[in-house]
């Protein structure tokens, strides 16, 4: 009875086997099913047998898109790798296959911004394959694009523990017609590029480590997490790897600004600057934290810089001109303080042109700070009462004309 199970077992799969090749993906699927109700009974070779065919079959009526039939595909090559006794090039390609279904439908997922489903096909192909490691390093960046930082977190832990470091030896040639550099996937698919007369100059080098890049989004979610200590000690560590690694730099830089520690920020922020001398932003952050210490000489120097640096720097110019109104308080502080007598009038008048003289020197920021950012109420408003202090009465109505309007008035 046992022979004779076996028999039809065998059978059905072959039935698939040949369904399968025929392009019926539905009738080689039901000849599976048949034999799997007996699969019991099977020796190991058999089971080997169904279980790839299983994966080929599953896998071809996957399409492009089918993530539950390119899972149930990963489950039953899993299964007949396990069995052994598989013909190991039949399993190798057909892994290789499912690998490139699964990573190709991540990538369109990652194009309409679906990261999370991105990131669990990434996944299956990485345990389809344990060798493909960079599965599981794209899996934990599509996880944290899409906010799921636990999952990201689990994945980015595996691969420090494993070492990975995403180095890898990349195999370049220039185009001769179009002098450019270009990468081949392997040494052998360069040698053929070569012997077309196509392309010159073959190099190898190798690829720039990521494990700086793990260290910083592990941090990153630790502190996002209000897990500052784990944070900062892991922070540690990349940094004392990765002394140079500017990214890390700014990574511990972000974490003391939300930590409140601004001595600190500032202090790794030069750092910073002297790695990238002309980045305009770099300056304004730095300015930021100046004046959030009430250090108003030194944030002034740092939004001049990066005015100067990007001229038309609309949040440099307005923070320029909140720091120089700060000394309009003392000026009218000192005015209403004042008597009536003639010593008090001469020193008003002399306030009052001090504080016209003031607005004279804030206005141009301002004026150019609206060119681009012509929705900010507030920037609208202060203009408005500047030109009415000054007495522009055409700039003044004009601006009233632009703040009715943008907080829906007549």
């Amino acid at each position: 009875m046992l022979s004779t199970v076996a028999f039809a077992q065998k059978k059905e799969i072959k039935k698939a086997e040949k369904a399968l090749k025929s392009g019926d993906l539905t009738e080689a699927i039901g000849y599976l099913t048949q034999a799997e109700a007996l699969l019991g009974a099977a020796d190991t070779k058999l089971k080997t047998q169904f279980y790839l065919v299983k994966g080929e079959a599953y896998l071809a009526d996957a399409g492009t898109n089918n993530f539950e039939m390119m899972k149930t595909a990963a489950e039953a090559f899993t299964e007949a790798e396990a069995l052994g006794g598989a013909a190991q090039e039949r399993l190798k390609i057909g892994r290789t296959n499912l690998r490139v279904a699964l990573v190709n439908s991540a990538i369109n997922d990652q194009n309409a911004k679906n990261f999370k489903m991105a990131a669990t096909k990434l996944y299956t192909s990485y345990m389809t394959s344990k060798k493909d490691t960079s599965d599981l390093y794209y899996a934990a960046g599509n996880a944290v694009n899409g906010k799921d930082y636990p999952t990201a977190l689990t994945y980015y832990k595996q691969l420090l523990d494993m070492g990975y470091t995403g180095i890898k030896t990349e195999y370049i040639a220039i185009d001769s017609e179009a002098g450019k550099e270009v990468a081949f996937g392997d040494k052998g698919e360069r040698d053929l590029a070569l012997l077309s007369g196509n392309y010159t100059n073959p190099t190898d080098r190798e690829s720039e480590s990521v494990r700086g890049d793990i260290l910083q989004k592990v941090t990153l979610i630790y502190s996002s997490q209000g897990e500052t200590e784990k944070a900062l000690e892991l922070m540690k560590l990349a940094r004392e790897a990765n002394p140079g690694d500017v990214s890390l730099i700014r990574t511990e830089a972000d974490i003391a600004y939300k930590m409140g520690d601004m001595a600190r920020y500032e202090e790794l922020m030069n750092e910073v600057v002297k790695s990238d001398p002309n980045n305009p932003e770099l300056y304004f952050n730095l300015g930021v934290s100046a004046g959030s210490r009430d250090q108003d000489e030194k944030a002034m120097g740092y939004y001049k810089k990066a005015l100067e640096l990007k001229p038309g720097y609309a949040l440099a110019q307005i923070n320029i001109a909140a720091l120089l109104l700060k000394s309009e308080g003392a000026i009218v502080e000192e005015m209403n303080g004042l008597g009536t007598s003639k010593k008090d009038d001469l020193r008003y008048e002399e306030l009052k042109t001090k504080r016209k003289d003031l607005y004279k020197e804030v206005i141009p920021y301002l004026e150019s700070a609206i060119k681009t950012k012509t929705d900010n109420v507030e920037l609208v408003r202060t203009l408005m009462n500047l030109y009415s202090q000054l007495g522009e009465d055409a700039k003044f109505k004009a601006m009233k004309a632009k703040l009715a309007s943008m907080e829906g008035g007549e």
